[in-house]
């Protein structure tokens, strides 16, 4: 894990997101990308002279937020886009092959009733980059405890597993699964994928549900500093092939939640 985008969005706190990103790297020995997109302005006269004008009041932007953090001798580098956030993120990751997005849940909303607002929502649902979702109250601390949870042990693509792997080996985790029988389960969601249980021996199985519900059973108990979850249709975060958005009453955590890909139709 070598390559990390930070989207840094309109927020007035988009500094603290950037800080962790930093500290994660100066740990695991990544540099750091960050990136702003604007949409071309679609104007009468001198476009290009438009466009060049946001370009340098975002790239003034990107390195004002940098100089508020201590970038403990990482390597920062900047890029502006013009078009959409996910095309932005798309053009990027196809020429430098990022292997990590660390965001906030809110990059941009400032709706204190959303976990998750649009454009991080819209990161999440449309793209195939592994994403780590930080809340801006969260300080870096060594991941020591990692709660894995899913309704379906089916694994299509076992590529998908490397940034847990890789944040396991890199902090010395300990992994334990979670296995969520949620209504309508089948009998072959029961059955985990070998490359799952490579991940970590230590599997617990409940009922519930929701598997937010299910891991709110067992997150006293764990206490995980991180919790990874599926981005799939039936997963973890299925509301959100119906909309962009998550509310606080659907789901909540103070801690990271890395969110892994599916890179393969389930």
């Amino acid at each position: 894990m070598k390559k990390i985008l930070v989207p840094i969005g309109t927020h007035p706190q988009s500094e603290k997101t950037l800080q962790y990103a930093v500290d994660f790297a100066q740990h695991i020995g990544a540099e750091i990308f960050v990136m702003t997109a604007f949409n071309s302005p679609m104007a009468a006269g001198n476009l290009s002279n438009v466009v060049g004008k946001i370009e340098k009041s975002n790239q003034e932007y990107l390195n004002n937020i940098i100089e508020l953090v201590d970038q403990k001798g990482v390597s920062i580098k900047t890029a502006t886009y013009v078009g959409s956030v996910i095309e932005g993120l798309e053009a990027i990751d196809a020429k430098l092959g990022i292997d990590l997005i660390i965001i906030a849940p809110r990059s941009t909303d400032i709706n204190e009733d959303l976990y998750l607002g649009n454009t991080t929502g819209s990161i999440i649902k449309k793209t195939d980059i592994p994403t780590l979702l930080v809340p801006r109250e969260c300080e870096f601390t060594p991941i020591k405890k990692i709660l894995t949870a899913f309704k379906s042990g089916i694994v299509t693509d076992s590529s998908i597993l490397k940034p847990l792997l890789l944040m396991k080996a890199a902090f010395e985790a300990n992994v334990n699964l979670l296995l969520v029988k949620t209504p309508n389960y089948t009998q072959e969601d029961l059955v985990v994928d070998p490359s799952l249980m490579d991940v970590s021996k230590k599997i617990s199985i409940t009922e519930n549900q929701t598997t937010y519900m299910g891991v709110l059973e067992h997150f006293q108990g764990k206490k995980p500093d991180l919790l990874c979850v599926f981005r799939r249709k039936r997963g973890f975060f299925e509301k959100l092939w119906k909309k962009n958005t998550i509310s606080k009453s659907e789901f909540w955590v103070k801690i990271p939640v890395l969110v892994l890909p599916s890179k393969k139709n389930e």
